[in-house]
């Protein structure tokens, strides 16, 4: 006999009072009003038995096509064993990606690299992933994780890589509990790569960046404005940092004498310490933002002792940027094309610029001794560029401080 006649459109549509089979035993029954049942039918001793398996789409505990079929099997597996159904009266457990998901949050509790890791983990499980919470985790195949990563794919490829892995994390904790007996559907070589839609690769980890010619334009541009969220941008332009480095920092955090920015290793994508070279302007910015400061943050939003959004920073950036489409981690790429393109500064100098992380030991203790005042002389050409066109002006800001 045929199975999975149904499917879960097919299912929802349903609104005609009648029983509807799937295939092998299994059936749902939709009654006058609207309300749909599922059960199971099989055959002893000439005699039928009718077995209910709950309620679809409504009451505490819904159950969906999939689980349904999960609990006709065990049914079937039971009866080719020779089992009296009837006389069992162990409900069947089923194990849904949603609890695989909580039970792999739980265990994960102790290595989060930091409060931001484990808030971006949680709420891409439980918003992006929210069409596999219900499945049985044993059920889930590839098109299901197609599916969930599809919406994301062309427009933010950078979090459907991330839902991708994490989706992934999830059934292999199933997996490894033997709550799962078949290969991962999530797995990308091999398997997911042969099936996703190509998409357009975008330069620099996904993030649309300005032509580093056009950040003197959009440096004079933010300069004529007064607000945190420029001040915060140009600070961000002229350190290459990132986003979250900069909204986070703080005026102990500024050493003026030395003239550099320690951001804190719990700050830092990879988890160490950085320091920073900054040169004049950077220091002026940090001044500036000192007088308005009304918390240790340099900048600081609109509420009392939390930093400014990274909304608003966006805003001052598409306010400014020739390039509507930029990115604030874009920046970051400008940065490093024009290090490439306009000066004989060494990589391994430009790449500790952007803390990228090193591999190799050598370098690593090459740029730990020697790269700082490299970095600076970097740093300083680099702000040179960027104020040519506004050289020689007087700023609104300077002028207010």
């Amino acid at each position: 006999m045929a199975r999975h006649k149904l499917s879960e459109a097919s299912v929802k549509k349903l609104d005609k009072a009648g029983i509807y089979s799937d295939g092998d035993g299994l059936f749902m029954r939709v009654r006058k009003g609207g309300s749909k049942q599922w059960f199971f039918i099989y055959k002893r001793a000439g005699k039928r038995i009718e077995l209910g398996l709950g309620g679809y789409g409504r009451g505490t505990a819904p159950v969906s096509l999939g689980l349904a079929r999960e609990k006709a099997e065990a049914f079937r597996q039971k009866l080719a064993r020779g089992e009296d159904l009837r006389a069992s009266t162990k409900p069947v457990r089923v194990i849904t990606f949603e609890h695989c998901m909580d039970e792999l949050l739980k265990a994960k509790a102790g290595n989060w690299k930091n409060a931001k890791h484990r808030a971006q983990w949680e709420m891409t499980l439980r918003e992006y992933a929210q069409p596999l919470h219900n499945m049985p985790v044993a059920d889930i195949v590839l098109g299901d994780v197609k599916d969930c990563l599809i919406t994301h794919w062309q427009e933010r490829p950078e979090t459907a890589d991330r839902l991708r892995s994490r989706i992934q994390a999830v059934i292999d904790y199933g997996i490894a509990h033997e709550w799962r007996k078949t290969a991962n559907p999530a797995r990308w070589k091999g398997l997911l790569d042969k099936v996703m839609p190509e998409r357009k690769k975008l330069s620099r980890g996904h993030h649309a960046a300005l032509a580093y010619a056009d950040t003197p334009k959009m440096m004079a541009k933010l300069r004529q404005s007064s607000g945190t969220g420029a001040r915060a941008v140009e600070f961000l332009a002229l350190t290459a940092a990132r986003s979250g480095e900069v909204r986070g920092a703080t005026f102990p955090e500024i050493d003026t004498k030395a003239k550099t920015w320690t951001v804190p290793a719990e700050r830092m994508k990879a988890g160490k310490e950085h320091v920073v070279p900054l040169n004049d302007r950077a220091l002026a910015l940090v001044e500036i933002m000192r007088q308005r400061a009304t918390s240790s943050l340099i900048f600081g939003g609109n509420v009392d002792d939390r930093p400014i959004s990274d909304t608003a920073m966006v805003k001052a950036l598409r306010l400014a940027s020739p390039d509507k489409k930029a990115t604030l981690h874009g920046l970051r790429s400008s940065f490093r094309d024009w290090c490439g393109d306009k000066t004989s500064f060494e990589r391994d100098v430009a790449e500790a610029a952007l803390a990228h992380t090193v591999r190799d030991k050598t370098e690593a203790a090459y740029r730990r001794s020697r790269a700082l005042e490299k970095r600076r002389d970097l740093m300083e050409a680099w702000a040179q560029y960027v104020s040519t066109v506004t050289s020689g002006a007087v700023h609104a800001d300077a002028d207010r401080h």
